[in-house]
């Protein structure tokens, strides 16, 4: 083999080698791009992975603050409504209150009112002595109707006639007034207590409209605002 050939064989091997280089640096290309498009896709995905998640965090907060301010609005709006409800019902019993003060207007009346309550208080205390307290106004009243209430009770009772004491030193608060318009009142009626102190038995006009107000106040809420009333 002459040196032509040799140089033909080794040009061949070069060329080889170079294809070989060139195909093996192509698949490496080839290998690196789809490899790195991988790596790029997957981070991609995870990004918009991370953004829906975050997406998500950020609607479900809202979601839940759009529940809190509605809830908060719904309470708000029950709680004016239960306040204006209140506040007819206490204007319904201020008016129940100045109505009892013109019950003592009527001399002969609330005289005949005054005997009533302190029978009723005589049956419910069962005492034979009792202290009576009233308005330093309703003194003479009281006086005058101390006798029959007293035959009334014992009769009704059917015991002896009690002893009544009235209290001529501490009396009852007297009517409300403009000058003292927080002070203590008393719109009328009889507070009896047994001898010792131990029992008491109030029986004002303010004290029996608490009373009744109080019981009857599911009715009263049922007829002003219906079935669904607080």
């Amino acid at each position: 083999m002459n040196d032509t050939d040799v140089a033909k064989q080794i040009q061949q091997m070069v060329r080889f080698i170079r294809q070989e280089a060139d195909e093996k640096a192509n698949e490496i290309s080839v290998s690196a791009e789809e490899e790195f498009n991988i790596e790029k896709l997957q981070l991609v995905e995870a990004e918009k992975k991370k953004i829906r998640q975050e997406y998500e965090r950020k609607e479900k907060q809202v979601e839940v603050r759009k529940k809190i301010e509605y809830s908060m609005q719904l309470n708000a709006s029950r709680i004016k409504v239960l306040q204006a409800q209140d506040d007819l019902v206490n204007k319904m019993k201020d008016d129940a209150m100045k109505e009892l003060l013109l019950v003592s207007h009527n001399h002969h009346e609330y005289k005949n009112l005054l005997k009533d309550l302190i029978v009723q208080g005589l049956l419910r205390l069962k005492e034979p002595a009792v202290l009576l307290r009233c308005r330093k106004e309703d003194h003479h009243h009281v006086e005058s109707v101390l006798h029959s209430a007293k035959h009334e009770y014992a009769s009704k009772a059917d015991v002896h006639e009690p002893e009544i004491i009235v209290d001529h030193v501490v009396y009852l608060p007297p009517a409300p007034s403009h000058h003292d318009a927080h002070g203590q009142f008393c719109s009328g009626g009889v507070v009896l207590a047994s001898r010792d102190g131990k029992i008491v038995f109030e029986s004002t006009l303010d004290a029996r409209l608490e009373v009744v107000f109080r019981k009857k106040l599911p009715e009263i809420r049922k007829l002003l605002f219906g079935q669904t009333a607080a």
